[in-house]
């Protein structure tokens, strides 16, 4: 650029002539001559194409980057894992060499297709406490061995940008108030306001503008936390940009490698930690430091969190004849006290309440079932003792007492060989309403190891059992005033004097 100054300079400023300044630089005068003609004000020069370590695997990225254009979005990989492949495959460069190729090929696919850009946006600032953003996902994962779509809650403290993410089985009311409830132990408090799309369990009808009508029990758990909710525009996904990008970094960074688990809680359970392990490595980019140590001082400014939302679906269901009530294609028992009576049925999101008469009546773990079969029947057997009581047959079919501990099983399979046995097996069950099932239990495992299997013999056992661990008598400390100043002296001698015949007087 100096070079081509120069030339201009003196022949336009100073009229120094061709010849002049051809002797001067020693450059020809035809490429001076050139150089005014073209009135360029900087030289421009073609790149000569030079080979790349990428020119041997471009044909394949670019089938990659084919393939993944034509994947779901959710499924879609990255760049970088994109890179990692080509390493593998033997490529020694680097990753800015890809992400180069890989923008060019965007580029020219969007040229060819005649498409435009997403388009622009505001950029967002928040003060710290001030907001979080809530949204939901579906990723899959490997539990039990089988592959399980799951529903997945993101919550995202918008100024630290702290995330805590929760897998679930269904996205229902009682799913969301848990993972609010876990979102708020794990952050360290509460925000003054949570945005969210406008999903069906937090708004039930979307009006003109930011007119809502919000759930009324999702308005129960926003007054319990004291947060206000904030909801987007109708199809304005952008409006909770960081959670919406917490989505799609998440899927790279943690489902898409993700080991298997036995257990749905021993998955959230590494979620969690993970969530707390990427707070460390991720650097804020908008403040000094990572975000773990953005989060340590926003959590100042939340407020504390009390005791969890009771996050419950309260539904009344009747009892049938056979003890049982129905909630999503599963049956489950209720005491037989209450068969052909309303109840009510307290939904959590592992386990359901049943309660009547203004008490906790029984509990049972929920199960889900993802399949579309006839569902399950869990039977809980103790329910069923106060109508075996009066039909003692049905304990050698009823379907709840194919669950019996082992204990129980054996003994049973003992007494129904005799007349009468299953009316004294009924009598042995019943025990435990009124002594603790383990003892009954423990009984009756002696009674099969001393090879007495009968009622009379399990009622000792459990006597005895009872006996050697009642407490011992509390020891009575006497006041200062009534303790003796002579103890007295055992002495049985004392009793003869009243078998002598003289006049001997004795209190009365």
């Amino acid at each position: 650029m100096a070079f081509l100054s120069i030339i201009r300079r003196w022949h336009k400023r100073e009229y120094v002539p061709i010849r002049e300044i051809s002797r001067r630089l020693g450059v020809s005068r035809n490429t001076i001559r050139k150089y005014l003609r073209s009135d360029q004000i900087e030289p421009k020069f073609q790149v000569p194409d030079r080979p790349s370590k990428l020119d041997p695997y471009a044909e394949k990225l670019a089938l990659w980057l084919r393939r993944e254009g034509n994947r779901p979005r959710k499924q879609r990989r990255t760049v970088k894992q994109l890179h990692g492949d080509l390493v593998s495959l033997g490529y020694d460069g680097s990753y800015n060499r890809v992400a180069a190729f890989a923008r060019a090929w965007k580029e020219e696919c969007k040229l060819l297709q005649q498409t435009a850009g997403r388009g622009t946006f505001v950029p967002l600032s928040f003060a710290p406490g001030e907001a979080f953003q809530f949204d939901w996902s579906e990723d899959f994962a490997v539990i039990g061995s089988a592959r399980v779509k799951l529903q997945v809650a993101h919550t995202k403290l918008c100024y630290s940008r702290a995330f805590i993410i929760r897998a679930y089985l269904l996205q229902t009311h009682e799913m969301l108030f848990d993972a609010h409830n876990h979102a708020f132990r794990a952050l360290g408090g509460v925000p003054r306001r949570g945005i969210y799309d406008n999903m069906s369990t937090a708004v039930d009808k979307v009006g003109r503008g930011k007119e809502r009508s919000v759930n009324l029990r999702f308005q129960a758990m926003t007054s319990h936390y004291l947060f206000e909710p904030d909801f987007c525009n109708r199809a304005a996904g952008w409006e909770k940009g960081q959670v919406e990008k917490n989505v799609q970094d998440a899927r790279h960074r943690l489902w898409q490698s993700m080991p298997p688990f036995e257990t749905l809680d021993a998955l959230n359970d590494w979620l969690e930690q993970r969530c707390r392990e990427l707070w460390e490595q991720t650097a804020h980019g908008g403040e000094p430091g990572s975000i773990a140590d953005v989060w340590a001082q926003e959590v100042e400014s939340l407020m504390p969190v009390g005791r969890p939302f009771d996050g419950f679906v309260e539904f009344t269901k009747r009892v049938s004849s056979t003890c049982l009530i129905h909630l999503e294609r599963n049956r489950y028992s209720v005491p037989a006290s209450f068969a052909n009576r309303p109840v009510s049925l307290r939904v959590y999101p592992n386990r359901l309440v049943v309660a009547a008469e203004g008490q906790i009546i029984c509990e049972h773990p929920r199960v889900v079932e993802r399949t579309h079969g006839p569902g399950r029947t869990i039977y809980d057997w103790r329910h069923y003792l106060a109508v075996i009581q009066r039909k003692p047959g049905a304990l050698r079919n009823g379907a709840p007492f194919l669950e019996l501990p082992d204990a129980f099983r054996h003994l049973q399979r003992h007494l129904l060989q005799h007349p009468g046995g299953d009316r004294d097996m009924v009598e042995i069950l019943a025990l435990v309403l009124h002594h603790d099932e383990q003892l009954v239990l423990m009984a009756a495992e002696l009674a099969l190891a001393d090879g007495v299997p009968s009622k009379t013999h399990i009622l000792n056992r459990l006597h005895r059992l009872i006996d050697g661990k009642q407490a011992p008598p509390p020891v009575i400390t006497a006041p200062q005033a009534l303790t003796l100043a002579h103890e007295p002296r055992a002495d049985v001698e004392r009793y003869d004097t009243l078998r002598q015949t003289g006049e001997t007087r004795h209190a009365s």
